[in-house]
């Protein structure tokens, strides 16, 4: 009897190591108390912890001082080779900074550089004197832009993350969203948090001289694909940093705030990285039909071209299979002149099993006028002399 339980039990021990185990996600285990990671291009974040309690950010900060300087860029109220007079109260800054002199001049683009490679007080205030003014107006409009952007647990007191106020804080989540709008809007920027190590020039009363910017990010150097964003420190607020890193078309978004030192910040960045990886799959249709035309009544030609208002992606945080993915041309049977360029004129949809996954508009790629009386009394015209040729 007991020879045959001991078969029984060895039977069930071998058909119990034959039967696959579903794979487990790890998610990741940190010291850090706050921390997020997202996918840029959807803006879906794909873990959290602790993503909305507010802490304070230190330089981490200055991410929104360099989206609104890349705006006033992009509006013309700036340019890169604009030249920046350094204040009395830009030069007071303690804590990181590159050294800047009261009236040494230095153009926006190398303050730029001071406050994403090397994290520089001075610059940030230097930058934020000469697009607003003072930093007090210029703070004002860090709260109304994060205020628009829907950053729910942020307040601003300074624009480079010096001040020790309670009043100043954010979160991890609210982090990955500027971070995602500074990288979506404007991806010049890893041009610059990109840089390992540059030289400035200081001119000074006391002459010229050298000054080596050294990128504190030190991920940019050990993570693979690593090009920014932006690390912080105080005795308040810990260890923090804005990571982001791009993969196989695939951009993200790490951010831990008040990791207990450098090396768990970076080490632990790196982990929501590689998490964050593991769980994204993303979809380009390489192979968009061409959407042909639509036929236009009434107007001074019969048909009107087509184009799409762009490409199409889709990510994929649960390993579905995109070879299922299909797609289905929706056109209008026909458009009413007058027609307007960039007028909508049906749509791509596509869909994964039984589920829509996106679609994308397609659009009039010319205007057509509506017809009118000379016109039309010109095309009668033209019709006649022309059976008139043939006879």
């Amino acid at each position: 009897m007991k020879k045959w339980i001991s078969l029984l039990l060895a039977v069930c021990l071998l058909a119990a190591s034959k039967t696959p185990a579903f794979a487990q996600e790890t998610v990741p285990s940190l010291e850090t108390p706050r921390a997020a990671v997202m996918e840029v291009t959807t803006g879906q974040i794909l873990f959290e912890k602790e993503g909305d309690a507010r802490a304070h950010p230190a330089s981490v900060t200055k991410l929104m001082t360099v989206l609104l300087a890349f705006e006033a860029l992009e509006s013309g109220k700036i340019t890169l080779k604009e030249e920046v007079v350094t204040s009395a109260h830009a030069k007071s800054m303690g804590g990181s900074q590159v050294f800047l002199e009261e009236g040494e001049v230095q153009t926006v683009e190398t303050l730029l550089k001071c406050v994403l490679i090397a994290s520089g007080n001075d610059a940030s205030v230097a930058l934020a004197e000469h697009i607003s003014g003072t930093e007090e107006a210029f703070v004002a409009r860090m709260n109304e832009e994060a205020e628009r952007l829907g950053m729910a647990n942020t307040h601003f007191v300074d624009c480079c993350g010096l001040t020790d106020s309670k009043e100043h804080f954010t979160s991890a989540r609210d982090v990955a969203i500027l971070s995602g709008e500074l990288l979506r809007r404007y991806p010049q920027v890893t041009e610059y948090s990109d840089i390992w190590m540059e030289d400035i020039t200081h001119v000074t009363r006391q002459g010229s001289s050298l000054f080596t910017l050294a990128n504190t990010n030190k991920l940019l150097r050990s993570y693979p694909g690593c090009d920014g964003l932006k690390t912080g420190s105080t005795s308040q607020a810990g260890f923090c940093l804005s990571a982001t890193a791009r993969r196989d078309g695939i951009r993200l978004v790490s951010v831990v705030l008040g990791a207990p030192d450098s090396k768990t910040r970076f080490q632990e960045a790196g982990d929501l990285l590689n998490y964050g990886f593991s769980r994204c799959s993303l979809y380009y249709d390489e192979s968009m039909e061409d959407p042909g035309t639509v036929n236009v009544r009434g107007g001074k030609q019969e048909e009107a071209d087509l184009i799409y208002e762009t490409e199409f992606s889709y990510l994929s945080t649960s390993g579905e299979d995109f070879s299922q993915i299909e797609k289905e041309l929706l056109l209008e049977k026909e458009l009413k002149a007058p027609v307007k360029k960039g007028q909508q004129a049906g749509t791509l949809v596509y869909t994964l099993g039984d589920k829509k996954i996106g679609e994308v508009s397609v659009l009039t790629a010319e205007a057509v006028e509506a017809t009118d009386y000379p016109y039309a009394l010109s095309r009668v015209l033209s019709g006649w002399l022309l059976s008139e040729d043939k006879e």
